[in-house]
């Protein structure tokens, strides 16, 4: 389980929140809520380790984590993080090079729908495809806890409808999510919270 409790995160004079508390348990998800500029991203990143925040705790199964969730979250952001000077193929290959991920990367560009774009330079993809390369990327980490930022943008319905699939069979095998999103998903009957993000 992860247990926020008390975070503080301010930018600059600015308070994003403070008193931040809640829990995920597993085989659910909780989704941010709130206008932009609220902290949505700000505490994914938190979250992720790669920011810190003024004070408070993030613990997960009851042990505090004084780096946050960095070893156990997988975090997926605007960016694809891809390289665009280099194939999607390759993109994946140096990055199951760097994870040690056991797979097939042309099955899993297929599951993705890019197995026909695999050695078109990322600079050619659409901003849908790069997408789709990101949640490749996602796929292939064995992290219990996915933080998602607005993962939906530039997706047309098919990749909607695949992104929310792979959420939904991530959390049916007793994981975790913190998705930062506008709208609304179906993720196969999961258990999903919402928490609303206001300016302190």
């Amino acid at each position: 389980m992860l247990d926020v409790r008390d975070l503080a995160l301010w930018r600059g004079a600015t308070c994003l929140f403070t008193g931040l508390s809640f829990g995920v348990r597993p085989g659910s998800a909780l989704l941010l809520r709130g206008a932009n500029g609220t902290g949505k991203t700000s505490l994914l990143r938190v979250l992720a380790g790669l920011t810190r925040p003024e004070s408070g705790t993030i613990a997960w199964q009851a042990e505090v984590r004084p780096d946050a969730m960095r070893t156990l979250a997988a975090y997926s952001g605007h960016s694809s993080a891809l390289n665009a000077d280099l194939t999607i193929a390759q993109n994946l290959v140096f990055h199951a090079r760097l994870t040690g991920w056991p797979g097939n990367i042309a099955s899993l560009l297929e599951a993705v729908g890019l197995g026909a774009c695999a050695d078109l330079e990322v600079r050619y993809l659409s901003a849908g495809q790069r997408r789709r390369g990101g949640l490749a990327r996602l796929l292939m980490s064995d992290r219990p806890l996915w933080l998602l930022d607005e993962p939906f943008t530039n997706l047309d319905a098919a990749g909607r409808q695949l992104v929310e699939e792979r959420i939904g069979a991530h959390l049916a095998s007793g994981r975790l999510a913190v998705i930062a999103a506008h709208d609304d998903m179906a993720l196969g009957g999961a258990a999903v919270a919402t928490l609303r993000m206001g300016m302190a």
